[in-house]
């Protein structure tokens, strides 16, 4: 699912998902757990006779293809485990040891791109979150977007490794997107230029204006992906927040691509009381079915009043956050569907450096709802226009906009966010009427 930026792999074996990706890595393949045989007794598969073809296949082409500065054993094979690889499904794909290092450094929050999440969608290159503070969101360019081009060539056959290959580059290197919006029809081309990337996990935490909030206090805080330090630093953000004299949160999810499944399983710590099963994954081994629940040793919190936005950018982690909290009643969801990548993908690194990524499990929420092709969906749906997504996002991508024109570009375009402080001050203010009453009671 992700073009620009890729999850990092560790060298011991840990439960993580980026965009949606469990990694596990291993030395080799010998440590994995064996699946289920495909076929058994006298009609067994053992693969002899195929790989005998595929070697035959290679000596053919080496042999005898026209242009033999495209023959060497390491760009075949490379090749063909990318065709292996993609034709599984549209997350699963081969990586070249560069590929493979992007990989490993973009949890560290810093990457080369444009800055835009992509995943195959129904045949075509679709985007599926724009980072903030990037090329790609500064331009305009929003979640759900086709890219039918890429510098002028058409994207209809391109696989989704080969997108990795064409849009990402050094810094300072231009490229131009051809998008298809379908909400409106529209066909425009982006020009962009690739930088190098840093994003923050945890941006805009404060106190909402009272022209929001009214007399309440109510929190705010974006988590842009779950990296290393998001859990430590949301935690910061809390303790801040609650100094102040917090009362209640808006915790915004939107356009957030996922990142790390251990730190998004810690920042439901901060809601959740510990061992808490937050989320589960079923596939086809044994191996691959486990749950995951909220660690021991986490600060108590009051169970102060709880909004989650998301919309259909919010994808992988994001979900399971939002998928979690909904299911335990814990907050209210608000906001438009999510993307519903709730796959998970094994990272086994090989020999020369390259490595295998492929679909082991499908991630569950604590109901047993398979996030996968469905997304989590809202408590309140509330959608936004196009016009309207584009005046939110050139909010969040621009700290220099005045307070006061903040609270006009909220007021008439981000009704995700009214609605979800509206929720709020609904059970903030039937806490006050209702607590008398539990006091007269509890005399």
């Amino acid at each position: 699912m992700i073009i620009m930026r890729r999850p990092r792999l560790f060298s011991l074996v840990r439960p993580l998902v980026a965009g949606g990706i469990f990694l596990a890595a291993c030395v080799g393949a010998a440590g994995a757990a064996d699946p289920e045989p495909a076929t058994t007794g006298a009609n067994e598969d053992t693969g002899y006779s195929e790989i005998a073809t595929f070697a035959k296949a290679v000596e053919l082409i080496r042999q005898d293809y026209v242009d033999g500065s495209k023959v060497s054993y390491h760009d075949l094979i490379y090749a063909a485990m990318k065709g292996m690889l993609s034709s599984l499904d549209p997350h699963s794909q081969f990586m070249d040891p560069d590929d493979f290092k992007d990989m490993q450094d973009d949890t560290r929050s810093r990457f080369n791109g444009l800055g835009v999440e992509v995943a195959v969608r129904d045949g075509l290159l679709t985007v599926v979150t724009p980072m903030e503070d990037t090329p790609a969101a500064k331009a305009g360019i929003l979640a759900g977007d086709q890219i039918l081009k890429i510098n002028g060539a058409s994207t209809e056959r391109l696989g989704l490794q080969d997108a990795i290959s064409v849009l990402r580059g050094e810094p300072g290197q231009k490229i131009t997107l051809t998008i298809l919006r379908p909400s409106t029809k529209e066909i425009k081309d982006y020009p962009l230029e690739r930088k190098e990337i840093k994003v923050p996990s945890v941006k805009g935490a404060r106190l909402l204006e009272p022209e929001l909030t009214g007399p309440f206090k109510v929190g705010y805080v974006r988590i842009v992906q779950f990296n290393e330090p998001t859990a430590e630093e949301f935690g910061q953000a809390l303790d801040n927040l609650q100094k102040q004299g917090m009362q209640a949160l808006v915790l915004d999810l939107r356009n957030n691509p996922g990142g790390l499944l251990n730190s998004a399983v810690d920042v439901l710590g901060q809601f959740l009381p510990p061992n808490t099963k937050v989320v589960s994954t079923q596939g086809r081994a044994t191996s691959q079915k486990h749950d995951y629940s909220t660690p021991g040793g986490v600060k108590e919190r009051p169970r102060f009043p709880l909004v989650v936005l998301v919309n259909e950018g919010s994808a992988s982690g994001s979900e399971i956050v939002a998928g979690a909290l909904k299911d335990l009643h814990r907050a209210i969801v608000v906001g438009e569907t999510t993307f519903g990548k709730g796959s998970v993908q094994n990272v086994m690194q090989m020999p020369d450096g390259s490595a295998l990524r492929f679909t082991t499990a499908k991630y569950y929420t604590p109901s047993k709802t398979v996030i996968q092709g469905n997304g989590v969906a809202p408590n309140i749906l509330v959608p936004l226009t196009p016009e309207q997504d584009r005046a939110v996002a050139v909010l969040r991508n621009n700290d220099k906009i005045q307070a006061a024109e903040t609270i006009g570009i909220i007021k008439a375009n981000d009704l995700q966010m009214m609605r979800g402080i509206d929720a709020l001050k609904g059970v903030m203010i039937y806490a006050q009427q209702t607590s008398p009453r539990v006091e007269a009671v509890k005399k």
